[in-house]
Order: structure tokens, then C-alpha cells, then sequence
């Protein structure tokens, strides 16, 4: 009995995170991100959790998240102005630390189809004040009137990508957004090179932003989900490349490169359960990967000081998810 539980458990883990990696950028790294004030929304996120959800905290969590490196803290989650009983999931950090972007969702239960039709489920940003995080607000990204399910987002500067199942289109696409008079707008879509040609999953870019790293289960990979390469020449995203120095036969998926472009991290399954992963740039090859982080840890974000952001699903014994969190580890 215990085998099939662990069983049920690592199959719906990796499906939710298999999820965001087909789901789903950068700049200039100067520009800051807009303030969290500037953004509004009518409804509650903590109102949409439903009044028995349970609150899982680091004393009851039956499975924790596992530190292997001596180079970051043990991780702990962020206080409740961004962590709640419904699902927070998809950090993504600024590289000055002072500004978390992540996806909410308040009953994890509830399957995509549906959460598209209750007001709150999208991105979400939060602010540090005088060393704070303050109150997650929305992030909206369509227009009234209209249904969008948005999250994977990726800032740099005054751009944000960010996936989205919406109106208009089929299934989940890639979109941009500039910030504009104090708030985000102009989205568009991608384009077919990117979301039908390339299939690109959740990205992100390298600091000069000519590189879009992605995973993606398109064909000529090593295994399930792979992570690719585009580069941006003369103002067109080329033919992906596989990068095989960090795939396996497994899967390789959510991707994100480091402030200063040395490191790629991702996730990878590690004793049947998703898993954080880093490798480094030497001499102009990304080394064996390291694991840093496992047991349902996923989707890794880091600011320039090495702090790592990342979100935690927490599970019952029973194999059930619960509702998930975002954590950070800080570098030592």
C-alpha cells in the first residue's frame, strides 16, 4: 500500500509541474519593474480560498524540501502577504530582489478549465519595503469583458512574457506585455515561430536578451521534456538547439538563467519526485548539472545576491496535493 501511495504521488507531482513547463522574458535589466500599487483588482485573492482549505506550514509538511548544497540557508517560505492556503507557484524574482512576480490560484483542486471563471487565478506581484514583502497584487492582463488564463511570466525591464489559454486562441500560447503609463498593456501574441514552429514552453532570457532558454517535448530531444536554445539574430529567433549537456532520457524543463548569464537552472526529476538542478558556464559549455534542492521543489528563480526562489507542492500521505508555496533559500 505504502509503494502506491508514494506511486500516486510522484505521478501527480510530476504532472503538475510537466503542467507549468508546457504552460508558460528580458530587456534590459536597468529598467525597473512597476510598483505593485499601480495594479488593481476587484476581488480578493485571499476571499477565493475556500474557508476549510488547510494551511500547510514547515512543523506538518510530510514532505519537506532537501537542502544538498552547504551554499544556501534551509529553505523556509515567504511570509503570508505572498503565501497563502491556495496555490502559489511560478516565482519569479527581479535580480534586485525587491520584486516577486508568481502565479496564484486559490484551490488547487480545481482543474484550469475552471479557474479560468474565478476572477482571481493569474499573476501576482509583490514589492520588499524596508525589508517587507507587501500584499500580492494582480496583474492584469486582458481586457474586460474578455477570459485569460495567465501565468510562467518572465520580466525584464518593461517587458513581461508570459503564457496564456485565452479567448481567441487555441490552447496555450506564449504573449508579451509592455508597462505603459503605470501599468501593463499591449499584449500581444508571440507569434507562430515561437508558440507553433519552436513549441516553446515556459523561457527565459540571457541578460543581453539574444537567447531564449526553453523547455519543450519537441521532437529531436533527448527524452520528455528538453531544454532548448534559441538565439536572436538580426531580429529573428533561429532554429532551436538541444542542450544536451545538462538533458537526460527524462525530463529537463523550467529553465532560468542567472543575473550574470553563468548559471542555468531547471528542473529534473530526482527519486521520482521533482527536483532543482544547476549548472554552470565554463568555457563556453554548461558543466554537469548539481542537484541543489528536491522533494517537490520546482520552477528555481534567483536575484543577483544568489537567493533562490522557488515553489514547494505540498502533498498528503494519501498522494493528494494540498496547496503549494513559494520558498527561498538564501545563499550562504
Amino acid at each position: 500500500m505504502q509503494k502506491r501511495i508514494v506511486a500516486v504521488i510522484i505521478a501527480a507531482a510530476v504532472a503538475v509541474f510537466v503542467c507549468y513547463a508546457i504552460l508558460s522574458s528580458k530587456p534590459s535589466v536597468s529598467s525597473h519593474p512597476p510598483s505593485a500599487s499601480s495594479i488593481s483588482i476587484p476581488i480578493s485573492r485571499t476571499s477565493a480560498i475556500p474557508a476549510g482549505a488547510v494551511k500547510v506550514t514547515p512543523q506538518n509538511d510530510v514532505y519537506p524540501p532537501i537542502m544538498h548544497s552547504s551554499a544556501w540557508a534551509a529553505p523556509v517560505p515567504l511570509p503570508s502577504t505572498i503565501d497563502t492556503a491556495g496555490g502559489e507557484d511560478s516565482p519569479f524574482i527581479m535580480p534586485d530582489g525587491n520584486t516577486l512576480y508568481f502565479f496564484f490560484t486559490p484551490n488547487v483542486s480545481v482543474p484550469a478549465n475552471k479557474q479560468l471563471f474565478d476572477g482571481v487565478t493569474g499573476i501576482y506581484v509583490s514589492e520588499k519595503v524596508n525589508g517587507n514583502w507587501t500584499d500580492a497584487q494582480r496583474v492584469v492582463l486582458e481586457d474586460p469583458g474578455t477570459l485569460a488564463l495567465d501565468g510562467c511570466e518572465f520580466v525584464q525591464g518593461n517587458t513581461m512574457w508570459f503564457c496564456s489559454a485565452r479567448t481567441g486562441y487555441t490552447g496555450v500560447n506564449l504573449f508579451t506585455a509592455k508597462f505603459v503609463n503605470g501599468r501593463w498593456a499591449d499584449w500581444q501574441y508571440a507569434g507562430d515561430l515561437l508558440n507553433k514552429e519552436y513549441q516553446v514552453g515556459e523561457m527565459c532570457l540571457t541578460p543581453d536578451g539574444n537567447e531564449m532558454y526553453f523547455g519543450s517535448s519537441r521532437a529531436g530531444g533527448q527524452g520528455g521534456l528538453d531544454i532548448w536554445v534559441t538565439k536572436l539574430v538580426n531580429g529573428t529567433w533561429q532554429a532551436p538547439e538541444n542542450v544536451g549537456a545538462v538533458n537526460t532520457q527524462g525530463d529537463e524543463y523550467l529553465p532560468f538563467i542567472t543575473p550574470n548569464g553563468t548559471e542555468l537552472w531547471f528542473t529534473r526529476t530526482y527519486m521520482g519526485t521533482p527536483a532543482i538542478y544547476e549548472s554552470e558556464m565554463v568555457n563556453g559549455t554548461w558543466s554537469s548539472p548539481q542537484l541543489i534542492i528536491s522533494q517537490f521543489a520546482g520552477e528555481p528563480s534567483l536575484d543577483e545576491y544568489g537567493n533562490l526562489y522557488f515553489v514547494h507542492h505540498f502533498y498528503s500521505g494519501t498522494g493528494n496535493m494540498i496547496e503549494s508555496d513559494i520558498y527561498v533559500a538564501y545563499h550562504r
